[in-house]
């Protein structure tokens, strides 16, 4: 058995203990697990499991396992510890997870919480609270080693030794003037390589960084495409206040893609993991889209009706309705998806409308031949040529249409302040199972004579 199937092994052990209220046996299981195996063990337990497993953990070990969970769950497991206990683990919360969990409490909760703070915690925890909702100044960390321009290589590695405790990193080191504007940055390893006296004027490089109100999703996008170590953070005036560490990046670009994955298929992101969201989240998830592709999948039937006697003459059309349907979807899924992931990357623009509908037409044209001359071929062998024709002549036009409109519609999301996910799958699949079917028995009726 390798490490990886005992460490899964003694994760069973952990939650049949805990689930066989087997109090002994599931504190020596969870003493073998690390961090983040126990994290993974409070997912997946229910509420009640979670508490009583979470009792079970050492202080230093509870704080840090604290620390990794969601905010919800963490807002979850808070109700059921005593106040002392709640006051000490939010004090040892970093200042910005400090504000992911008040977000996630009731306001009389989290104004306990605050007052109960020291006053230089409780300052620098209020002004990363004053940001806007999904600016970066929320995410960011304000426990950096900030160095002058005028140190000389010396003194700025006694300051990074005296703040190695409790800075965030000391990889990334910003380089302030007597104003605290940024005017530069150094690496660790710039620092430690410079001759002795060296001014860090003469080695700094010219710094990457993001105001304190921008998107907190596009400035972690930017950390994560210039492969920094941290992105720092300023004011309007271009004042350090903190600095976003690469790690912090990625969790944020992970959250943001389980919520455009989530809206793709026509769901509400789940603010908490899977195996720990009640049943009734995910109904409410999921209800709403699908009333409204409910509703919009009454276009299909109604159309279906207005045909309904080309149907009756020719019943072999009826067989194909899946197919084409299907495929046009499938085409106009594929073209949403590639486009909405372009905007996410910056890859293109709402002003890039024009040049992504022409490339998307073509795709879509160039698909459609290729399916509908297969489809041709395989229907004219089992039925009739003419029927052949039909379902090629319909492959090619649905796939062309869908391809265009599946392209456009993430640029027009976007052009008018909407999420481009939510405008996709789910949208493009009602709308062209109604045109392509209209498309379909338009040109049966012109091949067929019917």
């Amino acid at each position: 058995m390798d490490e990886a199937d005992v460490r899964a092994a003694t994760t069973r052990l952990v939650e049949k203990a805990v689930e066989a209220d087997d109090l002994p046996a599931a504190h020596d299981a969870v003493a073998e697990l690390s961090v983040e195996q126990v994290v993974d063990v409070l997912e997946r337990l229910g509420r009640t499991g979670r508490a009583v497993l979470y009792r079970l953990l050492p202080k230093d070990r509870a704080i840090d396992v604290f620390e990794q969970l969601d905010p919800s769950m963490q807002s979850e497991l808070l109700r059921g510890l005593r106040d002392d206990q709640v006051a000490a683990i939010f004090a040892d919360l970093e200042p910005d997870d400090r504000v992911e969990l008040l977000d996630e409490l009731p306001a009389t909760v989290a104004s306990t919480l605050m007052r109960g703070l020291p006053p230089a915690d409780r300052e620098v925890t209020a002004t990363i609270l004053g940001y806007p909702q999904r600016a970066i100044g929320r995410r960011m960390s304000p426990a950096f080693v900030s160095l002058r321009q005028d140190m000389t290589v010396e003194q700025a590695m006694d300051a990074v030794r005296r703040r190695l405790g409790d800075a965030e990193t000391v990889y990334t080191l910003p380089v302030v003037d007597d104003g605290r504007v940024l005017v530069g940055v150094v690496g660790l390893r710039e620092l430690m390589s410079a001759a002795q006296g060296t001014v860090l004027a003469d080695i700094m490089n010219e710094p990457y960084w993001a105001c304190v109100t921008d998107d907190a999703e596009e400035s972690a996008r930017r950390c994560a495409e210039l492969k920094l170590l941290a992105l720092i953070v300023v004011d309007s005036e271009t004042r350090l206040v903190g600095i976003l560490t690469v790690d912090d990046a990625l969790r944020i670009l992970e959250a943001a893609d389980s919520e455009d994955q989530a809206r793709i298929g026509g769901t509400e992101p789940l603010r908490r993991p899977y195996l720990a969201t009640p049943v009734g989240q995910l109904v409410r998830s999921r209800v709403v889209w699908l009333l409204v592709l409910a509703l919009g999948a009454t276009l299909t039937v109604q159309v279906l009706e207005v045909f309904e006697s080309t149907l009756g003459r020719v019943v072999t059309l009826a067989l194909f309705v899946p197919l084409i349907i299907g495929t046009g979807g499938n085409t106009g899924n594929q073209a949403a998806t590639t486009v909405t992931r372009a905007l996410a990357l910056d890859d293109v623009t709402p002003r890039d409308i024009g040049g992504v509908i022409a490339r998307e037409f073509r795709v879509g044209l160039s698909l459609g031949v290729l399916l509908g001359s297969v489809a041709f071929v395989l229907t004219s062998l089992v039925y009739d040529s003419s029927v052949g024709a039909v379902i090629g002549l319909t492959l090619v036009s649905i796939c062309t249409l869908a391809a265009t409109v599946g392209g456009a519609m993430p640029l027009v999301a976007k052009s008018i302040r909407a999420d481009p996910a939510v405008f996709s799958n789910p949208f493009i699949t009602t709308f062209v199972d109604a045109t392509g079917l209209v498309i379909y028995f338009l040109i049966a009726k012109a091949v067929l004579g019917i």
